[in-house]
């Protein structure tokens, strides 16, 4: 009979690395994902612009004060529903202090058709974009559990493989080669599961991981 092919483990290609906690996304995309300060900074700055042409503006029909929303936009795409709802009530609030200072007239009709589109913009953009940050962090949940699956899928393999090298080994009468076998398989799977744990964030070195994800 031949001399059965070693069983050594062989290690799973890939792990998905660990699952990244819950939260705003950190993917790459435009300049103000993942960037607070200057995101905040320029929102501010846009609010003080918009105010300042505001009172530069004599006649006050005109619409100046919907350029609000090119900062609570930036603020509902950036951090979401909450920063856009406070993005919205920052507009309105910059709103009165204008009405208030210039001692400006503005019937009902005239606040609903400024507030309203302020208001709506920062909670329904905002909104948006904390459903598709859930979306995108699912997506990477579940691509995670498939990779997993795989390596699962191919660890029992290699386990497999070995343990049926020892068999035949066995068989062969070549118990000590049967006990090398036996050996080395056990040692390199509880190296393998003990890195399929680290990666799920459940072994030494991924307490940080389960944590943030509670």
């Amino acid at each position: 009979m031949p001399e059965p092919i070693a069983g050594r483990v062989a290690p799973p290609t890939s792990h998905a690395g660990p699952a990244r906690p819950p939260g705003r996304s950190t993917r790459s995309g435009p300049w103000f994902r993942g960037r607070p300060v200057p995101t905040l900074a320029v929102a501010a700055g846009l609010f003080a612009a918009v105010l300042g042409l505001r009172f530069a503006v004599d006649d006050p029909t005109d619409p100046v004060t919907l350029l609000f929303c090119l900062p609570i936009a930036l603020l509902a795409v950036a951090f979401g529903l909450r920063a856009g709802l406070l993005g919205g009530l920052t507009g309105v609030l910059l709103l009165a202090v204008w009405v208030g200072v210039d001692g400006v007239h503005l019937s009902a009709l005239g606040w609903a058709t400024r507030m309203v589109p302020m208001l709506l913009l920062g909670v329904l953009l905002g909104d948006a974009v904390d459903r598709l940050d859930r979306l995108e962090e699912e997506r990477r949940r579940l691509e995670a559990v498939a990779q997993r699956h795989r390596d699962a899928v191919e660890f029992n393999d290699s386990v497999v493989q070995g343990l049926t090298a020892a068999k035949w080994a066995l068989e062969a009468g070549r118990d000590d080669r049967a006990l090398e076998i036996l050996t080395c398989t056990l040692g390199e799977a509880q190296q393998l599961v003990s890195e399929l744990l680290r990666d799920a964030g459940m072994g030494p070195g991924g307490e940080r991981d389960l944590s943030a994800r509670r």
